[in-house]
């Protein structure tokens, strides 16, 4: 909120002067208001990558990155992770409160009743190539439901907003585990309303007609833990984008693609990957001196994946919760002498116990052991970043419905430090 302890500014090539209030959030560091500067002094900021820039007002996630804290609508991440479940969370991320027992069952029920895709979408996937990404596919999917269901794509009317969200969370279990069953040539599994999301998500993917697939209750607790951990990040490249499409207007199926699509870059959504394929090529315990040496060395450009956070300073608190988690799951399926575990573990402790890493604050990230857990439960490299995306989903939704919320907002409309050709003339063809 604005105060008048706001802050001077003084062009010292003009010497004129503005007064930009000060903006104070709940908790974290402040803001400069510069929505007059460009009108009061005809200039504006330079900021790439929007690393000092607040784009919006936002009361659903926080992060401290440097004490290492992640907060859903107030909400330690710890303590969600460890007594919520998926559905409740998204409840919360949603509407910014824990549901009473009524709001919880009409929640799930309305969830639950909405897991189906509209049977023509089966005609849709045979368009792709087998061999098509998961990625290219849901993303595909998820544009074109605008299509299937324009029916909830007044983005005016919070009903409409309301329902959109249902199927958004809804559908997305069944539009990525569909993605899975069609790169596998198998058929596609219907979604069971007896079942819970997490469990119904693996059912999807992993039963056949010919044989029934039964999930533990350990690995069901994992998926959800899983889900929870990755439903929102404050504005990240994928959410910023969500946002920004959505301040033109665009319909929510739409919008949810454009955050599919920026989610899928490697720098943002594909790190797991990253991780687990470098653990592979590192092969050996014996080769982590070597590993970490290379780590250090200026003069090589390798880089040690799973280490470090563009917001986190500290330990992402995630990290830690996928760790036990992996450790869980690789118990229940008799895995516990997994190589690529024990490989993990013994270089987060060599990375730890390093000054250079330490002073450096390259602490492990939520994505240093959930490459592990996915690949032990059977999933493939190339689905990982679809479990993202399953999860982010809540979070999208949530940010792009506060936005529409928000008096404040515009069409986003980036401005730019034009360093091309000055003005001139056109100059005939014979002539040049």
């Amino acid at each position: 909120m604005s105060t008048n302890d706001g802050f001077t500014l003084t062009d010292n090539k003009s010497g004129k002067k503005v007064d930009l209030p000060r903006m104070i959030g709940t908790v974290g560091p402040d803001l400069a208001d510069i929505r007059t500067l460009y009108g009061s002094m005809d200039i504006f900021t330079y900021d790439p990558g929007f690393t000092s820039t607040g784009s919006c007002k936002s009361a659903i996630t926080y992060i401290d990155g440097d004490q290492g804290i992640l907060l859903h609508r107030g909400y330690p991440i710890e303590q969600l992770a460890e007594k919520s479940d998926f559905l409740e969370t998204a409840y919360l991320i949603l509407y910014g409160e824990l549901p009473n027992p009524e709001q919880n069952k009409a929640f799930r029920k309305n969830v639950t009743y909405h897991s189906m895709l509209q049977d023509q979408m089966n005609y849709f996937y045979r368009g792709f190539r087998r061999d098509a990404h998961p990625m290219a596919v849901i993303c595909g999917v998820v544009g074109a439901m605008a299509a299937f269901y324009h029916d909830s794509t007044n983005v005016n009317d919070p009903a409409s907003r309301e329902v959109a969200s249902f199927r958004l969370i809804a559908k997305m279990p069944t539009i990525v585990a569909w993605a899975y069953k069609y790169s596998q040539g198998q058929p596609f599994i219907y979604p069971n309303n007896k079942m819970s999301y997490a469990e119904n998500f693996l059912h999807m993917m992993f039963a056949t007609p010919c044989e029934e697939y039964v999930p533990s209750p350990v690995l069901v607790k994992a998926m959800d833990r899983l889900l929870i951990l990755h439903a929102d990040h404050e504005q990240n490249a994928s959410t910023s984008t969500v946002r920004l499409a959505g301040s033109s207007g665009a319909n929510p199926f739409a919008c949810i693609a454009a955050g599919i699509a920026s989610l899928w870059g490697p720098a943002h959504g594909s790190a797991n990957e990253a991780v687990l394929q470098q653990l592979r090529e590192i092969g050996s315990v014996d080769r982590i001196p070597e590993i970490i040496a290379r780590a250090k060395d200026k003069d090589d450009p390798f880089r040690l994946m799973g280490f470090g956070h563009r917001v986190y300073k500290n330990y992402d608190p995630r990290a830690k919760i996928m760790g036990q988690a992996c450790k869980e799951v690789l118990k229940e399926l008799g895995k516990e002498d997994e190589p690529l575990l024990k490989l993990a573990m013994e270089l987060e402790r060599i990375a730890l116990s390093d000054d250079y890493f330490v002073s450096r604050k390259l602490f492990p990230n939520v994505d240093f052991y959930s490459g592990i857990i996915l690949q032990a439960m059977g999933i493939p490299t190339s689905a990982f970043t679809c479990l993202f995306a399953l999860a982010r989903t809540v979070g999208w939704i949530a940010q792009w419905n506060e936005m529409h919320e928000d008096k404040d907002q515009k069409i986003g409309r980036p401005r730019q430090l034009y360093v091309g050709a000055p003005q001139r003339d056109y100059t005939p063809l014979d002539k040049r």
